[in-house]
């Protein structure tokens, strides 16, 4: 199972820390605020959401009438988990296949991070379909092969340059045909122009609609931790589009700025499913809110 205290070292050491231990001093003042607002800034926790969770612990501390260090500390990763912590309700297909969108631009990680998700349902007894619906570039189909062969589940591929669609169709009736439990597609991350990559997704869609009207029944961002607040404008365009329902934050161990996480989570209300921490398959974990507090402020 992945370490996520080891992937939020660098978050952790270079900022967070330091916030935490500006409730040691002797009194929490304005100097001790300001401090916090630019040291959670430059975490990337963005500066709404910092405005947000400053103001929330101070009205806490109005109102139940603390002023410690120690209470307001508390009250602050309390306020964190709750801008984590988002209700998530996947829709349950009418039959299997369950079907899983994966998107996300190119060079996000998004293809290792599907077979990080085929590993993980392979280990829990299920069988796994990948789909290599990003037909725009032959390195991606490749990829995909290799990695369905390192891990040994099946994957779908049509010749470079075909329809995504056609490919999609033909794997879901194949998942059906080989009682597969669940179906997750790889899809492009670059086309000529942002509307055109955004209409082939939505076609996705569609095609896996006609399948089963309930697919795809979670559609997962994927996104690079190390891209901070572009990801931010990354998620917002996949939404409106497609409708993301999740997010699965890759390469979170090769950025000093996991604060990010937060601003994702408030302004964009989608919940982190999966963390990615390392390139082995074994390197990724279920996102839990208090349990990524914890291992960010200690």
């Amino acid at each position: 199972m992945a370490d996520i205290e080891k992937a939020l070292k660098p978050s952790r050491d270079s900022w967070f820390k330091r916030a935490m231990h500006l409730f040691d001093r002797a009194a929490v003042d304005e100097a001790v605020w300001a401090e916090l607002e630019e040291l959670l800034i430059s975490a990337d926790v963005g500066f709404g959401t910092t405005e947000k969770l400053l103001e929330r612990v101070k009205q806490r501390a109005k109102e139940e009438k603390f002023t410690e260090g120690s209470a307001l500390r508390e009250a602050l990763q309390q306020e964190m988990v709750k801008i984590l912590d988002i209700d998530f309700q996947p829709l349950a297909p009418q039959s299997p296949p369950k079907v899983v969108m994966a998107v996300g631009v190119n060079g996000s990680g998004k293809t290792t991070s599907i077979a990080k998700l085929a590993y993980k349902a392979k280990k829990e007894g299920g069988k796994v379909i990948l789909v290599a619906a990003d037909t725009f570039r032959v390195a991606a189909i490749d990829q995909l092969k290799k990695l369905a062969g390192d891990i040994g589940v099946d994957v779908v591929a049509h010749q470079p340059g075909g329809d995504a669609g056609a490919v999609v169709f033909d794997a879901l009736e194949a998942a059906r045909s080989r009682n597969a439990d669940e179906v997750i597609i790889d899809t492009a991350g670059r086309l000529h122009t942002k509307f055109n990559l955004m209409e082939e997704l939505k076609k996705i869609r569609r095609v896996a609609a006609k399948v089963d009207d309930t697919a795809p029944h979670e559609v997962i961002l994927v996104l690079d931790a190390t891209t901070g607040q572009n990801g931010l404008t990354q998620a917002r365009h996949f939404t409106e589009a497609v409708g993301v329902t999740g997010i699965f934050l890759a390469k979170l161990d090769g950025t000093a700025k996991g604060g990010i996480v937060l601003a994702i989570c408030d302004e964009l209300k989608i919940p982190i499913r999966f963390v990615g921490v390392g390139d082995g398959m074994e390197d990724m974990a279920p996102f839990d809110a208090e349990s990524f507090v914890r291992a960010l402020c200690s």
